[in-house]
């Protein structure tokens, strides 16, 4: 049985940048809506009943499992992880890389192409290297995005 709260904001934490946790955090307090940071790692959050970690088992991809297990539609996940936005995407969940790029039902396709595609350069040993290091301008995009698609989150009823 699942006991887990309605969460709003699922985190795929286990690469996802300490500033973009922060900004995170902060929105959450702000709107009240929960962010769960899952990982198969302690990541340290402030105490707030706003941001809750939940440790996922050891193994590969084992926080995506269970983000996609939980998530339920219209949710929001923020990961960089492509085959985990496409199996959120398909249950109806709104997804948001590390970087402010969203992903999309129609997007996801074509960029799971392309990471397969660069997987096979790089086992070949044709290309070498990852992605840029998260520079300020980054943060600032995730940040103007992520506000954009907390706008499009339900908000919890006062009573």
């Amino acid at each position: 049985m699942n006991t887990t709260p309605q969460i709003a904001i699922w985190v795929d934490a286990d690469a996802c940048p300490r500033a973009i946790r922060e900004l995170i955090v902060r929105a959450a307090v702000r709107t009240q809506l929960p962010a769960c940071f899952v990982a198969n790692h302690l990541v340290p959050l402030p105490r707030t009943p706003f941001a809750i970690a939940l440790n996922a088992p050891q193994g590969a991809d084992a926080a995506d499992a269970l983000i996609a297990e939980r998530v339920q539609p219209g949710a929001l996940v923020i990961t960089a992880d492509l085959p985990l936005a496409s199996d959120v995407l398909k249950k109806g969940a709104l997804v948001l890389t590390h970087r402010g790029e969203p992903l999309t039902l129609d997007n996801i396709g074509p960029r799971l192409n392309m990471r397969d595609f660069m997987e096979t350069m790089r086992a070949s040993g044709e290309h070498h290297g990852g992605a840029k290091p998260l520079g300020p301008r980054d943060i600032q995009q995730f940040a103007n995005a992520f506000d954009r698609q907390l706008a499009r989150l339900p908000r919890p009823t006062r009573s």
